[in-house]
């Protein structure tokens, strides 16, 4: 019987984007069937991988280098929906890397993750065909590659890992996603706004796992969330957070009145 965490490590290195979802969306059916087994001790070795696997295209550039989207052409629109595709494909990518990289964590915690891995690949599989629908694809127009940039920074440490991808980088989307889902609300496109509505609803979720982990590993080694978080953020220069912050969503996705009233708002 194949083991969980050694195939999220092989489907990591997948290049292709739509093997890399299909894979996932198996992985998922098979551990919910009990068709894989799970080591949480084991100890794999991903260093002779090119990881993460992902295609030539797009081109990566400094965010700053990303060109801005305007949503009064169809190439703007399907510009700032591609950007949304980058982020899911990363996000596959990051919620299988914590899948594999992290040993003797409880079995909840790969199956969290499992479950957030395959929530990413239909988020992409939505944007990608929407884009596809204007005469586009994933891969098209330049992306950024900070995301993955804090992955690898927090490869040595699940609890950095937990504080910093989800309950930081992946926190941002809680405020950004409405606010795009508003411009897409102002031209009228229906399809565009239900898509972002399933991925800011989910994206709840995946946040809540991390702040769920990342509340665990905190108790586990009796650190206070608020000041471990400080801690790790400075240590691994996380980006400093700003607003507009979506409170509401942030509190559904497991923040605490303590850690909301530090955001300065």
């Amino acid at each position: 019987m194949t083991e969980l965490r050694q195939t999220a490590l092989e489907i990591l290195a997948i290049t292709n984007p739509q093997i890399k979802v299909s894979r996932t969306f198996q992985l998922f059916d098979d551990y919910q069937q009990q068709k894989i087994n799970l080591n949480a001790a084991a100890i794999y070795d991903g260093t002779k991988l090119d990881l993460p696997g992902r295609p030539h295209k797009p081109e990566l550039v400094p965010p700053l280098e990303v060109p801005k989207r305007k949503m009064d052409t169809v190439e703007g629109r399907a510009s700032l929906l591609h950007s949304l595709a980058h982020i899911e494909f990363n996000a596959i990518n990051l919620a299988l890397d914590a899948i594999w990289r992290f040993p003797d964590m409880p079995e909840q915690y790969y199956a969290d993750w499992l479950k957030v891995a395959k929530e990413e690949a239909y988020h992409f599989t939505l944007v990608n065909e929407y884009i596809q629908s204007f005469g586009y694809s994933y891969g098209d127009f330049q992306a950024h590659n900070s995301l993955w940039e804090m992955v690898e920074r927090t490869q040595d440490s699940v609890i950095a890992r937990m504080a910093l991808v989800p309950r930081t980088m992946e926190a941002r989307g809680l405020d950004a996603v409405p606010m795009i889902r508003d411009r897409f609300k102002q031209i009228k496109d229906v399809r565009a706004v239900e898509i972002l509505e399933i991925i800011l609803r989910d994206e709840i979720g995946h946040v809540f796992v991390g702040n769920h982990w990342f509340n665990f590993l905190c108790n586990k080694a009796s650190l206070s969330p608020i000041s471990a978080y400080r801690d790790l953020a400075k240590q691994y220069r996380a980006p400093k957070l700003r607003g507009p912050f979506n409170l509401d969503a942030r509190k559904q996705a497991g923040f605490t009145v303590e850690e909301l009233s530090l955001l300065g708002v």
